[in-house]
């Protein structure tokens, strides 16, 4: 074959190949290489209007089936709809009769209250029998006079003045807890000011106690003399008081390392102080006596002092109309038996009839004033407890550049007062005689820097001294603690001036440098533990609950029994911490006072609200829950649900288990409630749900209380248990879960 004639294949055999692929492409080929029959234009036609028919039939089956589901759908929404009714019928019938029972069932906050004011009654007399010296700071004669017997004492020694604070600082504690104890209702004005005044005047004196019984002791700095170092150092330590003075006697230049024997608390100080004839003190109050007292706002006062007017005007209404009522029926009764003046038996016996039915309408009378001043007291107990978790309209917008905003922060671990002080003249031996100038103008402060530095040849002779200081044992920080000094012109706290701060937590060391000395503290944020990660409500038995606190830091666990508290543990980091106010029995006010004081605040203020993001809830709606979660707490647990977050501020949900032993019960098994205020219900959700739904759990019924509630599938121990609960236990139950507010701040 020639080469044309072997092109010619070649072509051919390339244009077969692409028909043969083209057939393939197109269909026209089947697997033997045959055609396939072309479709005619009817048998497409044909084909289109059979799928359409399918189409059709398709669509109304369709049709139908969403015809006879909405229908279904319908069907079980009106029985749904008229179940639901039944029961709102049924709800609304006995609605009275419930809250009748409640209101029966809540006399136990008035009980208590009555309780603790024949209690405060009790306290006065005790002191007044005791006949101990010590003045009742509540009395306004006898408080005055102990100051200014106090204030004519002389030459006081550092211990007799220590040993006297611990008296001073009782009565300064006093005067705190009755301005909190005391119910609003029942503070008058000149009462707040009256204690707020003995207050501020004993925080003076005794700071002005300790003021002079240092320039006592400075005298004598000479004779103190260490012979290593040639200076004086002194440590005076008490359980409310730490002293640490140092005494520059020397005035050597090298010598700038101030350390206190045994302590790691001192100075580092510039070579201008080193050759200077002063003294350093720190005195450390393991109280703060610096910042000032809390006022009470006008708003305040005039919401509570409208409640006691009010109850005292019906109580004498009722008094007065009672006492119109007996004369009139006596005498009603006296004519009657003058009618019948001619037989004297007759008489006789009518007379012990009067004097019977007498006796009957004054103890009738007494039993309805007394029900009147119950319900009032009710009223008025309602009103405080409201009062509790309102919130503050307006967030504090005074504060001045580096201020501490004090309702943002909380100082701890007391006040250190650091002091440069001018070396007052030593005493000197004269023959068989100790002599001493003493200055008229008292103990003097060391100005640094100087306020004229015109003489000064370099421009860095005044630099900040640095500070190392020891924190409190007994005290918690949850972070690294901020540094705060004092700024007397202003009354307040403020960061400036402070600088290179550094905390050593094992060591519990802070060290930083100061520019200029004053009353220094150390501060935490004071909702560094809100909002709450969860919390739980569990019996212990009778008249004993352990609430449970968890944060993103710690777990607190705390004890109440009657009307006390206890903290019961307290876990940092999984690990048990211990606390010098574990095991110690304290009424709820105290207990909450002492815990803020060591660092441990789950009790938010009405000003929370603006720094801390809250789940908020209606004050009435969360008020009503708090009161009926309390009288449910001796048989029943309750805790932290998720859907709590979820539901609207007008309601709230927790989870519930009937619990009737001490011992804590393994994977109990929780109800999820919900309470609106005015209705309760179980839910079909639980707490691993997937959705929220405020479905109602099937066979139940919603009640107008927790308690009716629960009566529905308590068991009889149960609900004997709640019936026969203690009303200081409610009470104190109550108080706390108001403090603590975990529906808002979980």
């Amino acid at each position: 074959m020639g080469p044309k004639a072997k092109k010619l294949h070649h072509i051919s055999l390339k244009v077969y190949t692409m028909i043969f692929m083209l057939s393939l492409f197109f269909g026209t080929t089947n697997k033997s290489g045959r055609k396939k029959k072309k479709v005619t234009k009817a048998e497409r036609l044909k084909q289109l209007q059979e799928e359409e028919e399918r189409r059709q039939k398709e669509e109304e089956e369709a049709r139908v089936k969403y015809e006879k589901e909405e229908m279904e759908r319908l069907e079980l929404e009106r029985i749904e709809k008229e179940k639901w009714n039944q029961l709102e019928s049924k709800d609304l019938e006995r609605r009275n009769e419930e809250l009748e029972e409640l209101s029966l069932l809540e006399r136990c906050f008035p009980e208590a209250e009555k309780l603790k004011q024949d209690t405060r009654l009790l306290s006065q007399w005790k002191h007044y029998i005791q006949c101990d010296g010590s003045p009742d700071p509540s009395i306004a004669p006898e408080i005055n006079t102990f100051i200014s017997l106090w204030k004519e004492e002389t030459n006081e020694t550092f211990e007799e003045v220590i040993a006297k604070s611990k008296l001073v600082l009782n009565l300064i504690e006093k005067l705190k807890l009755i301005l909190l104890e005391t119910p609003p209702y029942y503070l008058e004005d000149k009462n707040i000011i009256q204690y707020q005044g003995s207050v501020l005047e004993m925080q003076e004196l005794l700071h002005l106690k300790f003021n002079i019984a240092t320039e006592i002791l400075l005298r004598q700095a000479s004779t103190l003399a260490d012979l290593d170092s040639g200076n004086m150092e002194k440590v005076i330590q008490d359980e409310n008081v730490t002293l640490y003075v140092w005494a520059n006697l020397k005035k050597n230049p090298r010598y700038k390392s101030v350390r206190f024997s045994e302590t790691q608390t001192g100075f580092e100080i510039p070579r201008i102080l080193a050759t200077s004839d002063i003294a350093l003190r720190l005195l450390h109050t393991h109280y703060d006596h610096v910042t000032p007292l809390r006022p009470i706002s006008t708003s305040f006062q005039g919401h509570t002092t409208r409640i006691p007017q009010f109850v005292k005007d019906e109580v004498k209404s009722v008094e007065a109309a009672i006492s119109k009522e007996l004369p009139e029926e006596s005498k009603q009764l006296e004519n009657e038996s003058n009618s019948v003046h001619e037989e004297e038996e007759t008489k006789c016996e009518e007379q012990g009839d009067i004097e019977v039915q007498t006796s009957f309408v004054q103890e009738e009378s007494d039993a309805t004033k007394c029900e009147l001043e119950m319900k009032l007291l009710s009223e008025t107990v309602l009103s405080a407890q409201l009062l509790l978790i309102e919130n503050a309209t307006e967030k504090p917008t005074f504060f001045e550049d580096n201020e501490v905003d004090l309702c943002q922060f909380t100082t701890l671990g007391g006040v250190y007062h650091l002091d440069i002080l001018e070396l007052p003249p030593q005493y000197k031996p004269m023959k068989s005689w100790m002599i001493v100038e003493i200055l008229k103008e008292g103990l003097q402060k060391y100005i640094y820097p100087p306020e004229t530095t015109e003489d000064v040849e370099t421009e860095n002779a005044f630099p900040p001294i640095e500070v190392t200081l020891e924190v409190q044992e007994n005290v918690i920080f949850f972070e690294d603690p901020m540094v705060a000094r004092w700024d007397a012109e202003g009354k307040h706290w403020q960061t400036d001036g402070i600088s290179n701060v550094s905390y050593k937590s094992e060591e519990r060391l802070i060290t930083f440098s100061l520019e200029t000395f004053g009353p220094v503290t150390l501060i935490q944020d004071t909702h560094v533990n809100m909002p709450f990660q969860s919390w739980e409500l569990r019996p212990l038995g009778v008249n004993k609950v352990l609430l449970t606190v968890t944060t993103v830091f710690t777990e607190v666990q705390i004890q109440i029994k009657e009307d006390l508290c206890m903290l019961a543990s307290i876990k940092l980091s999984d690990k048990k911490h211990s606390s010098t106010l574990e095991g110690k029995w304290m009424l709820p006010i105290s207990f909450i006072f002492a815990l803020k004081e060591t660092g441990l605040n789950i009790f938010p203020s009405g000003h929370s609200h603006f720094y801390v993001i809250i789940n908020y809830k209606d004050p009435l709606v969360e008020l009503k829950a708090y009161r009926q979660l309390a009288l449910l707490s001796s048989a029943f647990a309750f805790g932290w649900s998720k859907w709590n977050a979820v539901c609207t501020s007008k309601k709230v949900i927790v989870k519930l288990s009937e619990h009737l032993t001490e011992e804590p019960i393994q994977n109990p098994n929780w109800t999820l409630l919900m309470f609106s205020g005015n209705r309760a219900q179980r839910l079909k959700i639980n707490e691993n749900s997937e959705t929220f739904s405020e479905a109602l759990k099937e066979e139940t019924e919603f009640h107008s209380t927790l308690y009716h509630m629960v009566k529905d599938f308590a068991s009889k121990e149960a609900m004997e248990k709640i019936r026969s609960s203690n009303c200081q236990f409610i009470d104190s139950v109550c108080y706390m879960l108001l403090s603590t507010r975990l529906l808002s701040y979980s």
